[in-house]
């Protein structure tokens, strides 16, 4: 049985691993705190916050979210501890409320590793209060106990952690958390995986090496815009930054309800107990597979074969930390694109410096008159020439050396992914089977740098989605674009987004994911027609005025009666027929068939579906949309803007370079597609669905 704390009251602890889960209105910040026989904190390395997110026994997410997990082994804290403290705040300089009681009152849920929940305490009462102590787990006659405690502080952070016996330096910590917030906030895309002490990937300790490092700058990371991007898709480099967007709460497909760790739940009833969100956008991303236990700690990547003297370690598929083979290989894509970033950055930096280097010498030399005659000045620019040239030539070599490894790596790693992480032309959609639980991520395309095109990195996005995602149709997305002609150019970008959902439809479980297709003036027929064929999809596509308005009537009332179940915690009140299932709506087309409800209706799907398991697979020609003026821009920036066609709008978060995307496309003459979707079909006769 559940113990629903109030105020006060304790519960004991049946097991030492447990995990805390938090669901809140607004993206909060989540911190614990060790306190000592007297409930004292002993200083900051006592405190587990989004700059410091792990202690012995303790962590805690990097970011602020609307959602949060937090892990505790109460058996590897150190002995002198006997309180943990677990601490939430609102995040300053940011759009938001800037008191608990102007939002939903936080949930908080003490759980064991197979999701069950033990207690949970709704901290209600709150009001100008900004930082409040949640709970605490402490240590009495040698068992451990959770109370929930709801203490709420209008001074914010800093008298929080005065409050925990931090003597001194709590405005200073309190500011620093908040900065580390801040800089979370502000990445386009979430930062690599987390790497081990020694580093987790086998094939070299520190990364590509520059060619000259007593004389050639080191490339930095370029600051982006303030903005809160998909985990793992990178910035748009063409389109304005998105506004830092709250982060979505945990998946209740439907209601809250009991998950495994680490991750949102997928949800499929709504009789079920309340779920925190998970981590997403703007933050480090949360690694754990969504349906593992975390009963220890990620065994060690595979080692690498033993390396002849003076080569480089042969490549092995998976050799990163996770608790899986697909984390692995998730983990290890991660690493890949960040090799590839930075080594061209170090490359491009030995050029710039080169060139740079034999602009100067040319300007010493030659700023004397008597070297601008004769030979003495013909002799100088060769000679800058020739060390330029040396310069770059080094460079070049440590860069295609670097670039041959990745090569190798990328041999391996490919045909060893599951299929969601494959391209369509992997053999492993052949034998493909729907799965019964929700992988980590979905491949939506590659990237490549000019330094070697034909070098692919699969562009990986969590699952569930959080954010739409916009197919631009139109003939000013790119080059290449504005060569088409713009009939097949649409074409192309509804069978992309034909692609895009038929994956989504066969990584999910068999009925937890349906498709809803608008489509005004029945122009993409024939794009549809392999999901329409397979009786894929929720119903027939809509069309006409009628059909985009039922649709979205549908979709916005799911969103509301969602919503209001999870903040009144009235799970049990949703109506029998709602289906609490993730939800894909398919736009051909915008805007046109719109009306202004119609749009304002597709606006509050953009911003409160995700959270709610309502997505949004957009295919528009931004152009089309100029008549509404700006009041559109907000709805084109909350969307992860992708081409039907090679463009290079993307940017990654370490370096900013700009990338090529590469939109997915089956083999010409494949049948993989028609493939995939007949065991989709067949699953879901066979699930009773």
């Amino acid at each position: 049985m559940t113990a629903e704390l109030v105020r006060g009251q304790n519960h004991t602890l049946p097991q030492t691993r447990l995990e805390i889960r938090v669901s809140a209105g607004s993206p909060v910040v989540a911190g614990a705190t060790l306190g000592d026989e007297n409930g004292t904190v002993r200083g900051v390395e006592w405190i587990a916050h989004p700059g410091a997110h792990r202690l012995p026994g303790l962590e805690v997410s990097r970011q602020a979210a609307a959602g949060h997990r937090l892990a505790v082994d109460l058996e590897a804290l150190p002995d002198e501890v006997h309180r943990v403290t677990v601490l939430l705040a609102l995040p300053t300089g940011v759009d938001g409320p800037t008191r608990f009681g102007a939002t939903a009152a936080p949930f908080v849920a003490v759980t064991g590793l197979d999701g069950t929940e033990i207690a949970t305490f709704t901290l209600t009462g709150l009001d100008t209060e900004s930082a409040v102590s949640a709970l605490e787990l402490y240590r009495r006659q040698g068992a451990w106990k959770v109370r929930a405690v709801g203490q709420g502080y209008a001074a914010g952070l800093a008298e929080m952690l005065a409050d925990q016996g931090l003597a001194a330096g709590a405005a200073e910590l309190a500011a620093s958390i908040q900065e580390a917030v801040a800089r979370s906030l502000a990445r386009s895309v979430a930062p690599p995986p987390p790497r081990t002490p020694e580093g987790d990937r086998v094939r070299h300790a520190s990364g590509p090496s520059d060619p000259h490092p007593e004389t050639a700058p080191q490339p930095q990371p370029t600051a982006h815009p303030p903005t809160v991007h998909q985990p793992t898709a990178p910035q748009s480099a063409t389109h304005p930054p998105t506004a830092p967007q709250p982060q979505v709460p945990a998946h209740p497909s439907a209601v809250p309800q009991p998950a495994a760790p680490a991750h949102p739940p997928t949800g499929t009833g709504p009789g079920t107990p309340a779920a925190p969100a998970a981590p997403t956008a703007g933050g480090p991303i949360n690694y754990a597979h969504p349906c593992r236990q975390r009963a220890a700690p990620p065994p060690p990547p595979p080692a690498a074969p033993p390396a002849e003297p003076g080569q480089a370690p042969q490549p092995v598929a998976g050799d990163a930390t996770g608790w899986s083979m697909d984390e692995r290989l998730y983990n290890q894509i991660w690493g890949m694109f960040e090799d590839l970033a930075r080594a061209a950055a170090a490359y491009r930096s030995a050029v710039d410096f080169a060139e740079s280097r034999m602009g100067q010498e040319l300007d010493r030399s030659l700023s004397d008159p008597r070297n601008r005659i004769g030979g003495t000045g013909d002799q100088a620019r060769e000679e800058a020439r020739a060390k330029r040239d040396e310069l770059i030539a080094r460079a070049r070599e440590v860069l295609d050396r670097d670039l041959a490894q990745l090569a190798a790596e990328a041999a391996v790693v490919e045909p060893a992914l599951p299929a969601a992480y494959a391209g369509w032309d992997n053999p492993v959609w052949h034998a493909h089977r729907i799965p019964m639980e929700l992988p980590m991520a979905l491949r939506i395309g590659d990237l490549h740098l000019p330094e070697r095109t034909d070098l692919r990195i699969p562009l990986l996005v969590r699952l569930p989605l959080e954010r739409g995602i916009w197919v631009d149709s139109g003939r000013t997305a790119s080059e290449a674009a504005a060569l088409m002609d713009t009939d097949r150019l649409r074409r192309l970008a509804m069978e992309t987004a034909v692609l895009h959902a038929a994956r989504l439809l066969a990584v999910y479980p068999p009925g937890e994911f349906s498709v809803h297709v608008i489509d005004p003036a029945g122009s993409a027929a024939g794009s549809l027609a392999p999901l329409v064929d397979a009786g894929v999809l929720a119903g027939p596509p809509a069309a006409g005025p009628g059909g985009v308005a039922s649709v979205l009537a549908h979709l916005t009332r799911r969103v509301d009666l969602v919503q209001m179940a999870v903040r009144a915690g009235a799970a049990d009140a949703l109506p029998p027929d709602l289906d609490t299932g993730e939800q894909l709506l398919v736009v051909n087309d915008f805007p046109h068939g719109f009306d202004d409800r119609a749009v304002t209706q597709l606006r509050y799907l953009a911003d409160e579906g995700p959270s709610v398991g309502v997505h949004l697979l957009m295919v528009a020609d931004r152009e089309d949309a100029s008549a509404y003026g700006p009041v559109l821009d907000p709805l084109w920036r909350s969307l992860l803007r992708i081409t039907p066609v090679a463009d290079n709008h993307l940017a990654d978060p370490w370096v900013g370079h700009a990338w090529t995307y590469e939109p997915p496309a089956t083999p010409p003459g494949s049948r993989v597609l028609e493939q995939v979707l007949a065991a989709v079909t067949a699953a879901r006769r066979a699930a009773g669905h």
